[in-house]
């Protein structure tokens, strides 16, 4: 496993639920693979939003949210984020069946580089 989130947050008081994955590439491969979310989630992925930290991750780096399976719940949404401003995609996104969920960044750059993934669900 390359690299690893530097910390999982989870608000699931209310109807939304809020993930918060924030990363730290540990390697040269740009890729950066958190834990399971200590809770599970089930329903419509309602928002993602990513930003870059410093230093920044290598343009066009990819996001994805898996289930316990493998499986994108973002279909695609979380690829070619920007490396300068924080960005935010609200259509398009999958759902969810009861499973924990772990981040998967790829084609972040070298060690060191940063970010912040946020996932709303209800």
């Amino acid at each position: 496993m390359a690299g690893s989130a530097s910390t999982i947050s989870e608000s699931t008081t209310g109807s939304v639920k809020r993930i918060k994955f924030t990363w730290t590439c540990d390697d040269a491969t740009g890729a950066v693979t958190s834990a399971l979310t200590t809770k599970t989630y089930d329903g419509e992925i309602l928002r993602l939003v990513t930003d870059p930290g410093t230093p920044a991750p290598t343009a066009l780096y990819d996001v994805e949210i898996q289930d316990a399976d493998g499986f994108d719940v973002l279909i695609g949404q979380g690829a070619n984020r920007s490396a300068t401003v924080t960005e935010s995609v609200a259509t398009g996104l999958g759902a969810t069946h009861p499973s924990k969920l772990k981040l998967v960044v790829t084609n972040a750059g070298a060690a060191n580089n940063q970010g912040i993934a946020y996932v709303w669900i209800r």
